[in-house]
Order: C-alpha cells, then structure tokens, then sequence
C-alpha cells in the first residue's frame, strides 16, 4: 500500500461528517473486507521504515509475514504520538478489515491504543513496551519485548576490548527504565574487561532528534570518547558522525554496519520477525493471543550484528564464551557488589537480577561508572 493511499486513508478520517459521508465509521463497511485474506494485521511505525532503527527493525519484522498465506500486511511510517495514530488505528480496522493491531512507538499507548481497544473490543491489540498491566488495562491489549539489555552488554565487552582511552559514549533519548537499563548493561560489559572504564551518557530529551544527537556524539568524541553507542530511534546519524570522528561504534536496534563497515565493531539488534511469527500464528490457529511477552537472546527475540573487522581475536574470544553463557540462561547483567553512580548500594555481595525481574523494568539509576545523570 503506498504512502499516499495510507495519507488519504487518515484524511478520510480526520472529521466524522467525513467518516460519515462515507460510510467509514463502522467496522462492519464492507471495503477492504471484500479482498481481505483470512487476517489482516497493520503495524504503525512513528518514523520511516528504513531509519537504521527501531522503526526499521519493526519492518523488517513485518515484511517476514508477508510470505504466508492467508495474511495482509497494512502499513503506515511516520505517524506521530497524537491523535493521528487513533485515526491511523481507526482506518486500519474499518478499511482494511485489521484483525490484529501492532501500534509499535512508545507513546501510542496511553491514551492511544487505549482508547482504540475500547472501540473496537473484537480487534487486538499489542504494544511494544512493558506498559500492560492486568490488573487495569482491556484485555484484547497486551504487550510484547526483548530483553536487548544482554545484547548491549555484548556491546560493552567488545567496546571494553577496543577502546584505548578507556572511555566510551552513549546518546541516549529519555532516562525511562530501558534506557538506563542499556546505558548500565554496556558499562558493565565493558567493566567485565577493564573495571577502570567509563561511560558518559548525554540524553537528548527525544527519540528522533538528529541535530541533538550530532552534537552530543561530537561532544562525547571531544570529551575523549573512542567508541560510542546509542539508545535513539535512528542511530544512523550518531553512527555516520561518529565513524567520521574516528571513533568505533556499537549499534542498536537494526544492522548499521553498512553505513560505517570499517568502524562497526557489533550491535544488540532486534528480531521481531520471530514475534510477530508467534502472535500471527496464534490468531491464524484461533488460539488467544498472549497479553504479556518477553524473550531474550535465547529466545530469539534478540540478535547480535555480525562482529566487525576491527574487533580483535581476544574481544572475540570473550564475546563468544559470553554469548553461550546468556543462551544457556541464568545470566545476569545486574549483579552484587554494584553501587549507583551517586553512591547508593543496588545489589549485595551474592545479589543478582535476572533478565526477567520486575526490578529491571522499574530501573532508575545509572551504575557506579557512568558520568550522567537521570535528572
């Protein structure tokens, strides 16, 4: 379905005497439906579909369903965190005949998605994030996600072994749980090599926002950074502006290695083409969609990028015995003694979070070691 099909589709629906007029507002209207393949599941992306990022991976994901029978893909990039995704939400269900609903931004949840499984209580719907909760959410919403944290320590040891100056960066966007949970795991990573490294951490406030993200990786390279990593929508400019500094560079989301083949080291990549798998198959078979879903690496959710030509034989070495240890399970990133950067005690002696405790989805700190802060 092309972008202009999809704009005008959300343009039908930006008035209800439009709505109306053309007979659009009930769920039951018969276009769409007369073409439709057993199922039709849309996905809404907050950025374009070839971002190097988080709205690429979800595409990629996507685009794996495409090949089997009885499925229709519905589409629609760059649709911001307002209104516009209810309306968005709303023609991919009266339309389209959508099933199955994966609004994929952090902020099409609430009051979003909400209020659209309200609506449409025989349609479902699941957010990635971990805001669902049982106890006061509809339950045809749900929501689904990876435990990437494990991924970014896997930065973080192969970071540790290439850095010189024993200082590594990170652009991040917001300081909510899983952020900070990827700024801590990749120090930690980098400190199972070297337990005198740093990290220094700028947040830029947004999830896409390429002249602050610019800035702040030229700041880290000039506060001494060698090798950068990130936690943003689109790492593609921090990347292209960090390789052009000189610095190596660890991603995040999808595979950026082509846009700095010689300064990629590795990346914590999504797989989302596993998940989507999952719930596509439950809804093909009549089986009740889950309403909670996690996965780490050994489930597939979460994948490594290809390690670079820069990374040398004993970053490799570690890499590959760490990886076989998080997919036997029982891994913990977050573990005793470890202290806050501001002092506080966050694990004991003999203490350690598995990739699964609720501790971990609650994070409000950065680990001893990081020079930033949450405030």
């Amino acid at each position: 379905m092309t972008d202009r099909f999809m704009l005008s589709r959300r343009q039908l629906l930006k008035t209800s005497a439009a709505g109306a007029a053309l007979g659009l507002a009930s769920a039951s209207f018969p276009i769409g439906k007369a073409f439709a393949a057993a199922a039709t599941v849309g996905f809404i992306y907050v950025g374009p579909k070839d971002d190097y990022g988080y709205n690429q991976a979800h595409a990629e994901g996507a685009a794996a369903l495409k090949g089997i029978e009885g499925i229709s893909i519905v589409e629609e990039e760059n649709v911001p965190e307002t209104v516009d995704v209810q309306k968005t939400m709303e023609s991919m269900i009266n339309l389209d005949g959508a099933s199955l609903v994966f609004p994929t931004s952090f902020g099409y949840f609430d009051p979003h998605m909400l209020a659209m499984c309200t609506k449409f209580p025989d349609v479902q719907f699941r957010h990635c994030g971990g805001m669902w909760n049982k106890d006061k959410h509809p339950m045809n919403a749900g929501s689904y996600f990876g435990y990437i944290g494990m991924g970014q320590y896997l930065n973080g040891v192969v970071a540790g072994h290439t850095s010189k100056t024993k200082k590594l960066g990170f652009v991040a966007a917001k300081p909510i749980p899983q952020v900070l949970l990827n700024i801590n795991s990749f120090l930690l990573g980098a400190r199972s090599v070297d337990p005198t490294i740093t990290c220094q951490v700028i947040f830029t406030g947004e999830w896409s926002l390429a002249v602050k993200e610019a800035e702040a990786t030229n700041a880290l390279v000039d506060q001494g950074a060698d090798v950068i990593t990130c936690h943003v929508d689109s790492p593609k400019v921090v990347v292209e502006t960090a390789a052009g500094r000189g610095a190596f560079i660890c991603g995040y989301h999808a595979n950026q290695s082509p846009l700095a083949p010689e300064k990629y080291l590795t990346g914590a990549e999504w797989n989302w083409a596993k998940v989507y798998k999952m719930f596509v198959d439950d809804l093909v078979a009549g089986t009740p969609l889950p309403n909670f879903t996690r996965g780490g690496l050994a489930d597939g959710f979460v994948k490594m990028s290809p390690l670079g030509p820069a990374v040398g034989e004993p970053a490799r070495k570690q890499f590959d015995a760490t990886l076989a240890e998080m997919m036997k399970g029982g891994f913990s990133v977050i573990k005793g003694p470890l202290k806050s950067n501001k002092g506080v005690v966050v694990a004991t002696e003999g203490q350690a979070f598995a990739e699964t405790a609720i501790e971990l989805e609650s994070m409000d700190y950065l680990v001893e070691g990081v020079v930033g802060s949450t405030a």
